[in-house]
This record gives structure tokens, C-alpha cells and sequence, in this order.
């Protein structure tokens, strides 16, 4: 399982996809906090990162599929599959692998986002005037998020050999995931369960993390949504193995 995390992992870094997307993904974020005018943390007037955070899950939706979208559909492509699939491991390993090595990259992509919350601390009033209780269970949020969207990720990529449908998959699958849940509960029809549907969805949950307050009902909630998409995955290999 290590060898094919390590061969998934430097087969990332050894791209310049990763480094263009993980740039591109700083980029836009760096911009969208301290420059765009309806998102700039200076015309805010606050030292606290909940717009960040509450804009970074969209921005996941493009960074990820990205990361993940090569993760089996190049192995199909490029004929490798057959040879991977024969190595002496289990599927459940192979899986792990490379959910893992693509989790690590949206890892390294979120390390440098603390600088912001550097500035943010040195530019309050008094300084270091900052939530940090609420910035940690924000980004312990957004790691349950990245780790959910990457089993997206993985499970997309699973389906096809063609990364570009790979990402698009992905990108929908995560968006519905993410607000489509909010949006069918707001349906009258639905009545007295509204609540209950929107329950389902990842942004009632990673909203909650983001509080600072970690329930054990959003930390379950996260490991059962990302092992049942890795269930996924593991039945479309299984199947067209």
C-alpha cells in the first residue's frame, strides 16, 4: 500500500498539474480575502476568517476534482490499470492509496491559508484579536470537507478513463453534495421534514464545525459520507475487475 502511495503521490509532484492547481487555488483565494470588494477582509472591518471559510468549500469544487480526477482514469488511459490491479495488494489498499496521496496534496494546499490567518491576527484591534477556537474547528472542517470531496474524487475518476468527465462528475457530484440538500428542503412540498433533508447535505455540517464546536454527530457524519463514497469506488473496481 505505501509503494503506491508513494508512486501516487510523487507522480502528483512531479507534474506541474498540482503546482498549477494548488497556485491557482491560492491565488483565488488570496484575492478573493484581501482584494475583491464584496469579499476583502480590509472593507469587512473585522479580524475573523468566516468569509474565507465560508468561500473556500466552492473553491474545493474545482481544486479537488482536479487533484483526484487522474487517479484511476489514467491508469485506464495510459494501460497500467491491469498491472496495478495484479500487484499483490487488496483493492480496499489501492483505494486508500491513493485517496490518501490525493488528501495529503489538498493538505499542503490548505498550509499555506495560515498565513492569513497570521496577517488577520497582526492586523486586529488589539492585536491578536481573533476567534482562534472558531479558525481551528474551521479548518478541522475543512479537512472532513476536503477528505469527503476526495472520495468524490476518487469514486468519479473510477468511472470512466477520461479525466475531463472524471472532473466534471466530480464537480457536480460534489456541488449537489455540498448545497443540493439545502436547496431541496426549501421545496414546500416537503413539509415538516425539510429539516431532515437538509440534514443530509455537507453544508449543514461543515457550517456547524465552523462554529468551533465539534459534535461527534458532524465528525461521524463525515467519516460515514467519505467511507461510503471509498464503498463506492470499491464496488465499480471490483466490478470491472
Amino acid at each position: 500500500m505505501y509503494a503506491v502511495f508513494k508512486r501516487e503521490l510523487f507522480s502528483f509532484l512531479s507534474s506541474m498539474v498540482a503546482y498549477i492547481t494548488i497556485g491557482i487555488f491560492l491565488l483565488v483565494s488570496g484575492l478573493l480575502l484581501w482584494f475583491f470588494p464584496d469579499t476583502s477582509i480590509l472593507d469587512y472591518g473585522y479580524a475573523e476568517m468566516g468569509g474565507f471559510f465560508s468561500l473556500v468549500p466552492y473553491l474545493f469544487m474545482f481544486l479537488i476534482p482536479a487533484i483526484t480526477m487522474r487517479s484511476f482514469a489514467e491508469e485506464r488511459r495510459e494501460g497500467t490499470y491491469e498491472l496495478l490491479i495484479t500487484r499483490p495488494i487488496t483493492l480496499w489498499q489501492i483505494i486508500f492509496a491513493k485517496f490518501l496521496a490525493s488528501l495529503v496534496l489538498v493538505f499542503f494546499a490548505l498550509i499555506p491559508t495560515l498565513v492569513y490567518y497570521y496577517s488577520i491576527s497582526k492586523l486586529g484591534f488589539p492585536e491578536g484579536n481573533i476567534d482562534s477556537g472558531a479558525v481551528t474547528g474551521s479548518y478541522i472542517g475543512l479537512f472532513f470537507l476536503g477528505a469527503a470531496f476526495t472520495a468524490i474524487g476518487i469514486f468519479a475518476s473510477s468511472l470512466t478513463k477520461n479525466q475531463v468527465i472524471a472532473f466534471v462528475v466530480c464537480a457536480a457530484l460534489c456541488a449537489f453534495a455540498f448545497l443540493g440538500f439545502d436547496y431541496t428542503s426549501q421545496v414546500s412540498a416537503l413539509g415538516s421534514i425539510q429539516g431532515n433533508v437538509s440534514s443530509f447535505g455537507i453544508n449543514q455540517h461543515y457550517t456547524s464545525m465552523s462554529r468551533g464546536v465539534l459534535d461527534t454527530r458532524d465528525l461521524l457524519y463525515f467519516l460515514s459520507f467519505t467511507m461510503l463514497f471509498l464503498l463506492f469506488t470499491r464496488l465499480t473496481v471490483g466490478g470491472k475487475r
